[in-house]
């Protein structure tokens, strides 16, 4: 790693983390930590070794205040569009769709684009500390990198409706009642709770945790028919054949990925 990079990517065994590296700023996303950002999702999405992703953060303050503000308002309505807007949908998409499942480490501040970087993983730890919110409107714009969709979607549509419209923050707590973040920790703890969870994703048959993340991400409409074709490819699977195995001789699987 880099420590003067604004985004630092690792792979350490089977866990990738990417860890926002711009605590002086509250990691405040600007275009290079974008294409950082791209860059990292290459390398995962080709990656046959990574299991778990984490999305972490550098400093405690902060996982990430949004946008940079110097970074958007410099730039003509048009390069916000084609530039700013279009460029982090695709990214954000982008970390959705991953393979793997990626766990978001809360700390501090997630506001705005940070949430929004924040609701494209699959599971979301926060610390005691942490805060979040949607406060656009206080800038008289509004959530601009999918927020109006994945947020109701996590939250329910009138708890989005409070978050976006009021823009006030709500504490861990909160969040977590709602379903925002599925737990929150002592700060100290924040990474204990992602080695404990990540160990645990590990131990399982890799191809089997990747298709169940896209059947849980489908449309409700394709899942039926999804499953039954994921059933058939997964049991298929060389770790499949090596699952019935070791239940059957009452040892620890030892799963390979393919």
């Amino acid at each position: 790693m880099n420590a003067s990079q604004k985004i630092l990517f690792q792979v350490e065994g089977n866990i990738g983390r990417i860890t926002l590296n711009r605590p002086e700023k509250l990691n405040a996303l600007d275009l290079e930590m974008l294409r950082q950002l791209e860059a990292a999702v290459d390398t995962l999405e080709a990656s046959s070794k990574v299991r778990v992703v984490i999305l972490d953060s550098a400093g405690d303050r902060a996982f990430c205040v949004g946008a940079d503000i110097q970074a958007w308002t410099a730039l003509s309505p048009l390069e916000m569009w084609s530039v700013w807007i279009r460029r982090g949908h695709q990214l954000f998409d982008r970390i959705v769709q991953l393979r793997q499942p990626v766990i978001a480490l809360l700390r501090g501040f997630a506001f705005g684009g940070g949430l929004e970087l924040a609701l494209t993983a699959d599971i979301r730890i926060a610390s005691e500390q942490a805060t979040f919110a949607m406060p656009e409107v206080k800038l008289a714009t509004i959530p601009g990198w999918a927020g109006t969709s994945r947020l109701p979607q996590i939250v329910g549509r009138a708890r989005a409706k409070q978050l976006i419209f009021s823009g006030t923050p709500i504490d861990a707590h909160r969040a977590e009642r709602w379903g925002l973040v599925n737990e929150v920790v002592p700060t100290t703890d924040l990474n204990t709770k992602a080695a404990e969870l990540t160990e645990m994703i590990c131990r399982n048959a890799p191809i089997s945790v990747q298709i169940a993340k896209q059947l849980l991400n489908a449309e409700t409409s394709n899942a039926l028919a999804l499953e039954s074709l994921a059933s058939a490819v997964s049991a298929a699977t060389a770790d499949a054949a090596e699952g019935l195995k070791s239940f059957q001789e009452k040892r620890t699987p030892d799963f390979k990925g393919n």
